[in-house]
């Protein structure tokens, strides 16, 4: 049986880490036998990061990676897709992990409201001690990642113009069908959901949980991937 290397539930999400969720969703429509097993230090992970696949003959480390290897088994999640709306698809699932969840990642971690949650729920295996001072070191090095991809840089007017135009593109999909590319979910959906999941569950009310709250649309597409593919 497969095993899916994972951080644990959070804020009433499969995993805290969207890319995690996304592994879990192309596991279960793989069709593929396969189980979690919960961490919360991926320090001797390939990568150093999660998810991982534990498969009978290696670990396989990113989700992407692991959509390959599923793909090698036998998956096929864009099956009825035009090379164009694979292409699309592509577009879309970069602009959520690579644009979007970066706002995500600074909302939580830049957040001095959140950043305590964040803290005593992650870093619980750091003793009493000396969590405080460590826990800052990792949170400095976080917001040193999200300066040098440039998203700390602009005020928070600019950053929500510059998200607003990527939700704008997703709600532009979303108004002709169920989920991105149809009615049923794609390899896009299982990478955007999460990403604005994750967004809509940070644990306090901040200006991106209001967006995606209060956007019926963007809601309802939530709630639809979580009933079409429960975890």
């Amino acid at each position: 049986m497969l095993t899916l290397l994972t951080f644990p539930a959070a804020f009433g999400q499969f995993s805290a880490s969207p890319f995690c969720v996304k592994t879990a969703y192309m596991l279960q429509l793989s069709g593929q036998s396969w189980q979690r097993s919960d961490m919360l230090n991926p320090s001797k992970m390939p990568h150093q990061k999660l998810p991982v696949l534990r498969t009978s003959q290696r670990l396989v480390a990113d989700s992407d990676l692991i959509r390959d290897w599923l793909e090698t088994q036998g998956a096929n999640f864009d099956a009825d897709l035009s090379d164009i709306q694979k292409a699309q698809s592509r577009a879309l699932i970069r602009m959520a992990e690579e644009h979007i969840y970066n706002h995500v990642v600074l909302d939580r971690w830049g957040n001095d409201e959140v950043w305590p949650i964040l803290r005593d729920m992650f870093f619980t295996e750091v003793p009493a001690l000396i969590r405080r001072p460590v826990t800052h070191a990792i949170r400095k090095s976080v917001m040193k990642r999200m300066d040098g991809a440039g998203v700390s840089r602009f005020s928070d007017t600019e950053r929500t113009d510059r998200l607003e135009r990527d939700l704008e593109a997703i709600s532009a999909f979303l108004w002709q069908s169920p989920f991105l590319f149809g009615e049923s979910p794609t390899a896009a959906d299982m990478s955007v959901g999460p990403v604005l999941a994750a967004m809509r569950a940070t644990p306090k009310e901040t200006q991106l949980t209001r967006r995606i709250k209060t956007d019926t649309l963007l809601n309802s597409y939530l709630d639809r991937l979580e009933q079409a593919i429960p975890l």
